[in-house]
């Protein structure tokens, strides 16, 4: 019987596709995950179901949308009623691990935003009655993550295994300021290790001024980047002397903000040497202004997770970060793809690369995600290398989803799916004629009134986004106008293809629908 592979799902986070070597970027330097891209196939066009950390890293776990699954912003826990790839993994015999971010649970501890609220004049319902679903998430169970609980590892605190991880060691948060089973490392290489972090212990630097930036003390043997790298090299030991084929999800909190390459990575790019997006600078749907006026006034804080606006000095300041953080990223990707080799794992081991979501980085003079639905945040790069068939350099132009990942690991790992996932495997079946992006936000941010509901779709030629309860929409041809510069939405000479693409984007969600669970009796 011949071997099952074993598979190294590498995922980084709030990753643009456009910065890396083998996406056509003249600047970052990414040898090592390029070096991937050379023994395999990339997708040109590849997005995510959500533009969001958690209601995507859920959609890429069970292949489902988060309309689907539940879990359709932060906040909101993947429950365990629903099925993951990985379960399905280790059922059939795979070893399985997850080294660094997880995120398919709430690390803050910071009360929802969007509660339960009593009217006046009406019988509140009892406590377990007030949700349509009466397992609403909110027991200890999905508290797994939050941050200020983490007193000791999250294996000891487990229960069986975690969404089919058997072995985890989880870094929550971003930059300087990851925690979780890391930090508990770190501080236990360095007693005083919480004395290097934020800014308020920062390294002295003029050269870098921009939101959520600052030079980290820590340094870089001690960075959340190297931990992975390092827990993920001695986990990939463990399985060399093993029969089982193994799942190994190395998940790197980075590039996401805050801005805080350590070492020599914080100096490796000069913001001057750093090129805008065309798209810099352009742009007027109601946020955009909003956010450009906020910047201006001095009156949008520009330190949370919210998008902002920012200055070109600013952009190029943060892409240049960006950059580092990258090229760190790369590096440790390349120390776990020399140890496959010399633990002789390489000839076997399917290597695959993708990130949660994107950044805009500039794009119309933004920072950050949520609620525009530009290129930026939503393509992101998908490689996939097998050893086994790995063409060369090869590019595929079909849309793809977060939601095809889980089929196309199961197919090629030969296990039947779970009735219900509406992903496809990649490497045999046809795209389809477009891919649907949801959100649903849990907070009002600038620019808007409201927390918002948005459902875009992208064909091979358009992309068109509807809100709810707004008066704008957009629709772009992504052919002529690759920046989405031009709104189409409301020119009467694009109202055929607004009508077309509408008529698609229906489809598609009716394709979406879910057809879970199986019926017990025809009735």
């Amino acid at each position: 019987m011949t071997k099952k592979p074993n598979f190294l799902f590498i995922i980084t986070d709030q990753h643009r596709a456009d910065h890396l070597g083998c996406y056509g970027n003249k600047v970052v330097k990414t040898p090592n995950i390029d070096r991937i891209a050379a023994g395999g196939t990339r997708w040109e066009r590849f997005y995510v179901a959500n533009p969001i950390c958690m209601p995507n890293r859920a959609s890429i776990m069970t292949g489902r949308m988060c309309s689907v699954h539940g879990a359709r912003h932060n906040g909101i826990p993947l429950s365990k009623d629903h099925t993951t790839f990985v379960e399905l993994l280790r059922d059939a015999g795979y070893s399985t691990g997850l080294i660094g971010k997880s995120h398919l649970q709430s690390f803050t501890g910071l009360p929802a935003t969007n509660r339960f609220e009593a009217r006046d004049g009406l019988t509140t319902p009892s406590a377990h009655l007030r949700d349509a679903y009466k397992n609403n998430r909110h027991s200890t169970e999905y508290d797994l993550e939050v941050v200020p609980n983490w007193d000791r590892p999250l294996a000891d605190r487990l229960k069986g295994s975690f969404y089919g991880f058997d072995h985890v060691e989880v870094a929550a948060d971003h930059g300087d300021q990851a925690s979780g089973d890391y930090l508990l490392w770190a501080r236990g290489q360095c007693p005083d290790f919480d004395a290097l972090t934020g800014p308020e212990n920062a390294l002295p630097d003029n050269r870098i001024k921009a939101p959520q930036a600052w030079r980290t003390a820590v340094p870089e043997e001690l960075y959340s980047t190297s931990w992975i790298a390092d827990r993920s090299e001695t986990w990939l030991a463990d399985q060399a002397d093993r029969d089982a084929p193994f799942f190994l999800q190395m998940s790197f909190p980075d590039p996401h903000h805050p801005f805080t390459p350590p070492g020599r990575y914080w100096e490796m790019y000069d913001p001057a040497d750093m090129v805008l997006p065309a798209s810099f600078g352009q742009g007027d749907l109601p946020p955009i202004r909003a956010m450009k006026d906020a910047m201006e006034k001095g009156t949008d804080p520009r330190d949370n997770q919210n998008p902002f606006a920012v200055t070109e000095d600013e952009a190029r300041a943060i892409i240049a970060l960006t950059y580092g953080m990258i090229t760190m990223i790369d590096d440790a990707i390349g120390r776990v793809l020399n140890r496959l080799e010399t633990l002789g794992l390489a000839d076997n081991t399917i290597v695959v690369f993708t990130s949660d979501h994107g950044d805009y980085m500039g794009d119309h003079g933004l920072m950050l995600k949520l609620l525009l639905h530009y290129q930026g945040i939503i393509r992101v790069p998908f490689i996939w290398s097998d050893p086994a068939t790995a063409p060369q350099h090869n590019v595929d132009q079909g849309l793809g989803s977060s939601i095809d990942i889980a089929a196309t690991i199961l197919a090629r790992a030969g296990i039947q799916p779970f009735n219900g996932i509406q992903g496809r495997d990649l490497l045999t079946t046809e795209p389809p004629d477009a891919i649907v992006v949801e959100e649903d936000s849990q907070r009002t941010m600038t620019g808007f009134d409201r927390p918002q509901r948005v459902r875009t779709v992208v064909t091979d030629r358009y992309r068109m986004s509807l809100r709810q309860g707004e008066d704008w929409n957009e629709l772009y041809d992504l052919q002529n106008d690759p920046d989405e510069l031009t709104n189409l939405f409301d020119a009467p000479h694009a109202s055929n293809v607004r009508q077309t693409v509408t008529e698609t984007m229906l489809r598609r969600m009716i394709e979406l629908q879910d057809r879970a669970p199986l019926p017990a009796y025809r009735a």
